[in-house]
């Protein structure tokens, strides 16, 4: 009974022990002295290139590329990262460029913001020269003032020299704050010039924008302040 057992178990293992050796694959490859290697495991004699993989049944299964070094690995995994960067940028592109297609369908939306954006700035360059207008004419009186002076300027009373420099202070602050709301424009003018380089090329022949369209926006907006 026990050896009736045991040849039992032995013939089990044996046979799972051939299943196991059929199953599995046969690795092949040209070594570098040129001789065709075949064997049921990775090649040592090829690691430093590319092994093909077969089935028991005929079929490639895979092609495994060489081992790496540390240093190639490294060098590998910068490009790879490098690659991976620009996709995510590309994709990141064209995600914008389908938010500003959908912000300006046309030139008409794009013009018509163009000229709101100046516009508000308009706004406040008007208040400040309103503003440089009262200081000029404040100076002007405090000028006059001081010609009662003009022999001895030093003889002018204390609050009258300070409301001058107080009045010089205001016109050179109103003059900087002007020419900073000026250079405001120029980047509105220059964001929106941008823009339109993008947009001149998103926008298809089959929206409402027209050849005409684009040539009468060029025109407008090289004519805008």
């Amino acid at each position: 009974m026990f050896l009736q057992a045991a040849l039992a178990i032995g013939v089990t293992v044996s046979v799972c022990l051939c299943a196991e050796a059929f199953a599995q694959n046969i690795y092949t490859c040209v070594d570098a002295k040129g001789r065709t290697l075949t064997a049921d495991r990775q090649i040592a004699e090829c690691m430093d290139r590319t092994q093909t993989e077969w089935t028991r049944s005929g079929a490639v299964r895979r092609q495994v590329g060489p081992s790496l070094t540390a240093k190639e690995r490294a060098a590998q995994d910068a490009k790879d990262k490098l690659a991976a960067d620009l996709r995510a940028r590309e994709a990141d592109e064209k995600r914008r460029d389908r938010a500003l297609l959908l912000r300006y369908p046309g030139p008409a939306a794009h013009r018509q913001e163009r000229a709101a954006a100046l516009a508000q700035i308009d706004v406040v360059i008007k208040a400040a020269s309103k503003r440089t207008d009262e200081l000029t004419a404040q100076r002007k009186g405090i000028l006059n003032e001081f010609e009662f002076y003009a022999k001895d300027p030093s003889k002018a009373p204390a609050p009258l020299k300070r409301l001058r420099e107080e009045n010089d202070s205001g016109l050179a602050a109103q003059g900087k704050f002007m020419g900073d709301r000026q250079e405001d424009k120029n980047r509105v003018n220059q964001r929106f010039d941008q823009e339109l380089i993008k947009l001149q090329r998103l926008w298809s022949p089959t929206t409402a924008a027209t050849a005409r369209d684009f040539s009468r926006y060029q025109n407008t907006s090289k004519t805008m302040p």
